[in-house]
């Protein structure tokens, strides 16, 4: 297959997740889908399947039950029958059925006490897909800025990468709580590494004034650099792959050297109900 076909497949099948993405509460069959790709009804099943790993069913399912978890745990203002009929389904019990099956929890029980484990865990297989829809990236992708100095909060995630989730319910709630939610203060992950080289995540936003580190949090500051900024769009869940493009491929073709400072992102756009093609996240790599 020529490189151009190949390139108008790929994009033919994002389409498709963004339409899912975009419209959760909209005709998701099979027929209107492979329409959206444009591919014949009676082959698109095979061909999502192969080339996201898992069935179109399933896909649509996970995008709709991850975005009304949070919704249920980041909007009270949302009652859950609203969230039902936002994720597409006409009764709440069906909704229910649904939303327990994925994450062992009832929508109720989610809200109460978010269990972000079990939600990451359910939700692997969505990321693993959007994670292939993943645009190639080429050297015109990056734009060296010049990040202005900027103070932080941070909580810094001890354990496994599989409990980072809990560590995030728990900044959310922190942020929540003192009035720092992403409309107000800029969010951040920085990467780095442990004392033996694992990988470490530190969550942080922005420090507004007045602003108060809470229990087993800290404060520190961004400091101003040059540094290589790969835009991405859509959920950004894993980061893994761009991080690596830019180490691997971009840093060695650009000539430019790495400043004592670790890799990191800021989450500019993003929330609880936002489509998820909407998302925009900007990985810098700091340069000396």
């Amino acid at each position: 297959m020529r490189e151009t076909a190949a390139t108008n497949y790929r994009k033919r099948m994002a389409r498709v997740l963004d339409h899912i993405d975009r419209h959760p509460e909209g005709d998701l069959r099979l027929e209107a889908l492979a329409e959206v790709a444009a591919f014949s009804k009676f082959h698109f099943h095979r061909q999502f399947a192969s080339t996201f790993g898992l069935p179109v069913r399933s896909y649509v399912s996970l995008s709709r039950m991850k975005r009304a978890a949070f919704q249920l745990a980041c909007r009270p203002e949302m009652s859950v029958i609203e969230v039902a009929l936002g994720a597409g389904y006409d009764s709440p019990d069906s909704f229910a059925k649904v939303f327990r099956k994925a994450f062992g929890f009832s929508p109720s029980a989610f809200r109460e006490a978010p269990d972000w484990n079990a939600w990451h865990a359910a939700t692997l297989p969505q990321i693993h897909a959007r994670k292939h829809a993943m645009t190639q990236f080429t050297a015109a992708d990056v734009t060296i800025v010049t990040f202005a100095a900027t103070p932080i909060i941070t909580l810094r995630h001890e354990g496994p990468p599989h409990t980072l989730g809990a560590s995030i319910g728990r900044f959310i709630a922190w942020r929540k709580a003192n009035g720092a939610g992403p409309q107000r203060a800029r969010t951040f992950n920085i990467f780095d590494s442990g004392d033996e080289g694992e990988p470490k995540v530190t969550l942080a936003c922005s420090r507004l004034p007045g602003l108060k580190p809470g229990e087993g949090m800290g404060e520190s500051a961004i400091p101003e650099a040059r540094a290589a900024r790969l835009r991405l769009t859509g959920p950004a869940d894993d980061l893994e792959a761009p991080a690596n493009w830019l180490y691997r491929e971009w840093l060695p073709a650009s000539g430019e050297a790495l400043r004592d400072f670790p890799l990191f992102c800021e989450r500019c756009n993003f929330g609880p109900g936002m489509p998820e093609n909407e998302m925009v996240t900007d990985l810098y790599l700091p340069l000396a």
